[in-house]
């Protein structure tokens, strides 16, 4: 058995250090890249001078008239993007669905595992699958998100007749999911519930987020989010609370499917409305064309 000489065990020990070094070289560039953005995210070296400047003599301002300017003028930008906004059709439209919708996912995803134990209940040799059925509803959800790239419709003109119609089919589901009495009738309704949100939510993020710029989706977010929270912790205090109706979880999940109901005939209403103007505003712009050119 032949022995190591120096040579090969300088080899052998240069060909070890390449290998120890390819893991710090692997996290040594994300690690220095996230250390410099932190180092001049919070590099301000104009800050101390700020305060100084505008209470300086030319100025004439004191301490406390000093930050009240710029809060009303921060509340009085913001305000004006608000209804900047807003005052979209489409980005409204979709803003709406979005609110209510996700008050009711939230509300639905919530209270779901106690129907579940109640319909247990009445099958208590079923197995629980509860914590599959939340990751199979969530990939196939993910799954439903990339195939409706491929799917060519015209949201502007048809986007509320479609959200009319899938909030009808979550509102079946959810009814389907409350009165059959069978473990795995709710599993699919459960699933066939999560993937249609899952669908039309992402849908609307990209339809208001096609109407705003970019500085402005913290703003449209942030107001869609707290709308859709506080929606759902008045439902919650009128429906769950005890102070409110404390209704029991079969008649909840009834108020539940008839809420998406009601958002479905609304949006029918308003969608069927929408196209008639538009279509009305076409046959117009024909007609004064035919006149004009006889």
């Amino acid at each position: 058995m032949a022995v190591p000489g120096p040579v090969s065990r300088r080899a052998a020990a240069t060909a070890l250090l390449r290998t120890a070094r390819v893991p710090r070289e692997c996290w040594f560039l994300p690690t220095a890249l996230l250390c410099a953005y932190g180092f001049f995210a919070n590099l301000r070296p104009s800050e101390p001078f700020l305060t100084p400047y505008l209470l300086g003599p030319d100025k004439n301002l004191t301490e406390t008239e000093e930050p009240a300017p710029d809060r009303l003028l921060v509340l009085r930008a913001l305000w004006d993007d608000f209804l900047r906004c807003y005052s979209s059709r489409p980005l409204l439209c979709w803003s709406v669905w979005w609110a209510l919708s996700t008050c009711g996912y939230f509300q639905i995803i919530n209270y779901a595992q106690g129907l579940w134990e109640k319909v247990m209940m009445a099958s208590p040799k079923a197995a629980i699958y509860n914590g599959g059925v939340e990751a199979v509803s969530t990939l196939l959800g993910a799954v439903a998100v990339f195939v409706v790239g491929y799917i060519k419709i015209s949201w502007s003109t048809w986007g509320e007749l479609m959200l009319s119609l899938f909030s009808l089919l979550i509102a079946a589901a959810v009814y389907v999911m409350d009165t059959v009495p069978n473990i795995w009738v709710c599993y699919a309704s459960y699933v066939v519930f999560r993937i249609i949100y899952m669908l039309l939510i992402t849908i609307a993020t990209f339809q208001i987020a096609s109407n705003l710029s970019m500085e402005r989706y913290a703003l449209v977010f942030g107001v869609n989010t707290f709308i859709a929270l506080g929606l759902q912790s008045l439902l919650t205090l009128i429906v769950v609370d005890s102070s409110g109706l404390g209704l029991d979880i079969t008649t909840q999940f009834l108020i539940y499917a008839g809420y998406f109901a009601l958002i479905a005939v609304v949006f029918l209403a308003n969608g069927s409305i929408s196209i008639m103007k538009k279509y009305r505003k076409q046959e117009d712009a024909e007609s004064s064309s035919q006149v004009t050119t006889s």
